[in-house]
């Protein structure tokens, strides 16, 4: 079921009902309901992947709950030596939580990439499954294994009620995309019963609307272009390969950035409120601030369920000590923690898709941030040669360009179909630009019309304009409540409008789902 369809909106207006018609302490219940509707939608064979994570998650949860409460009833003499084996038991745990977890998600999202490439080195016949990648099978896993080592580092007492914790794993507005949540902050609300305010309401519309306005009227506009490009890129020169790619950044900014606000917007409607997970980051002035701001609650899971604990591990702090002594200066002290950067990367490029070039935009990345880190002394030294102090307002600007010229290169490897199409089309962009192409008209001919073309174009710079004004601090909602009620009925109004004309009643060959949902 898809957000931007009419059951999807029927769904959650009958939710709404019977959750304001329930007594409080059964609306938990409805949510349930309403989140079991919407992922039986997409058939019934599906629901045993979330089953299976949600169950398994469920009593690793309870075991390590269990084995918690015995270590802190140890008697003081034998909380050294029984504490010690208690923690062993305890990582047993996380472990067969985390393989069985992590192994189904090889299975049905990596086993045929592993085994058509052993197949072609090895000249082997190793078998292809061919399974259908369940919908939110990433972002749910995620989630549940967080909680599993959040009970481990006894952060707060596991879930008893099994129908409780299926709602936290299922809550169907994050199901397509995320965000990936964590327990203590999303769970407490879905079982709150909290009555629904008419500012809940207001503000989940107003947010959810200006999803569908990004989803609908830009990105799936932006969309054929893109595909267009990309499906023959040899027919083009670099100039309008390039083109491509800026459609595809505009597409996919527009299509994940709208489709949050749409999950935060449902969330709203109902009183809850997920956390943030796209905070602007076209306002990036690093590498490492862009993935700060893009998908934060991934990045935010990798940094504390992989990166610290494999920077802050044995093996690691003996290497660190080992590069500090043999290698010495800057480049031994980051070793250790640039392999965990260069993890966290590979298993971020991975987590998009099984195909090289994910592995390649991982290690792109990953390189990237570790060799600005590791030249941030020489560009300290430049900048004071030049007389830059870093508060110049142009400087700024130079920093927000430099990071999407980085950002806009990993474009071409995540869209193309193989890595090696992505290395020609990024050849043919620097080698053959062929700027002739741009004045015979062929923008025009990639699928989209002038007028169509000239939408897109507003809704970039209506996107700056309201983001450029949150970069600011400017509180949208607030600045609107403070205009009288004309202005606030045209806030409304205006966008319905644009919504009807040009997203819902749009042109039938435009058509796209959301990208992330096949993460």
């Amino acid at each position: 079921m898809s957000f931007t369809s009419v059951p999807f909106l029927v769904l959650v207006a009958a939710g709404l009902l019977l959750y304001r018609l329930v007594p409080q302490k059964l609306r938990w219940c409805v949510l349930l309901a309403v989140s079991c509707v919407f992922y039986l939608s997409g058939g019934i064979s599906r629901l045993w992947y979330l089953l299976f994570t949600g169950l398994s998650t469920y009593g690793a949860g309870l075991l390590l709950g269990r084995l918690n409460a015995r270590r802190k009833s140890l008697p003081p003499e034998q909380k050294k030596v029984g504490g010690a084996k208690i923690k062993n038991q305890k990582r047993l745990v996380v472990l067969a939580a985390v393989l069985l977890n992590f192994g189904l998600l090889y299975g049905v999202k990596y086993w045929d990439f592993t085994a058509g490439a052993i197949n072609q080195a090895a000249g082997t016949a190793l078998p292809q499954l061919n399974l259908v990648l369940p919908l939110g099978l990433s972002f749910y896993m995620f989630q549940s294994v967080g909680y599993v080592i959040d009970c481990f580092r006894d952060k707060y007492p596991p879930q008893r009620n099994i129908l409780k914790y299926l709602l936290f794993v299922s809550f169907f507005p994050q199901m397509v995309q995320g965000p990936i949540s964590r327990y203590d902050q999303l769970a407490p609300q879905l079982t709150a019963g909290k009555t629904i305010t008419a500012d809940d309401l207001k503000y989940g519309i107003q947010l959810a609307m200006w999803g569908y306005l990004k989803k609908l009227v830009v990105a799936d506009r932006a969309s054929v272009v893109v595909s267009t490009v990309f499906s023959t890129p040899e027919e083009y020169g670099g100039a309008v390969i390039a083109f491509g790619v800026l459609f595809y950044c505009i597409q996919l900014y527009f299509d994940f950035s709208g489709g949050i606000d749409i999950t935060r917007g449902v969330a709203e409607m109902f009183g809850i409120h997920v956390v943030e997970n796209f905070r602007r980051p076209i306002f990036a002035t690093s590498l490492t601030d862009y993935w700060r701001r893009w998908h934060i609650t991934l990045g935010a899971w990798m940094r504390d369920y992989v990166f610290y604990p494999m920077s802050l591990s044995k093996p690691l702090g003996k290497l660190g000590k080992l590069t500090r002594r043999k290698i010495g200066g800057k480049l031994g002290k980051i070793i250790p923690t640039s392999i965990a950067t260069f993890t966290v990367y590979f298993i971020i490029g991975i987590w998009h898709g099984a195909n090289f070039r994910y592995v390649f935009f991982g290690f792109w990345n990953g390189a990237l941030i570790t060799g600005a880190f590791l030249l941030d002394g020489t560009f300290v030294k430049m900048k004071n040669r030049l007389g830059i102090t870093g508060k110049e307002g142009w400087y700024h600007g130079f920093q927000m360009l430099r990071t999407m010229v980085l950002v806009f290169i990993g474009r071409y490897v995540s869209r193309a179909p193989r890595l090696l199409t992505a290395f020609s089309m990024l050849w043919t962009t620097v080698s053959r630009p062929q700027l002739s192409q741009l004045r015979d008209g062929i923008l025009l001919k990639l699928g989209l019309g002038g007028r169509e073309l000239a939408v897109v174009a507003v809704g970039v710079l209506v996107l700056l304009a309201v983001e450029g004004a949150q970069e600011k601090g400017v509180a949208i909602r607030k600045a609107m409540e403070r205009q009288n009620l004309l202005i606030q009925l045209l806030g409304i109004l205006v966008p319905l409008l644009v919504l009807l004309v040009f997203g819902i009643l749009r042109d039938s060959t435009i058509s796209a789902e959301f990208i992330y949902k096949q993460f």
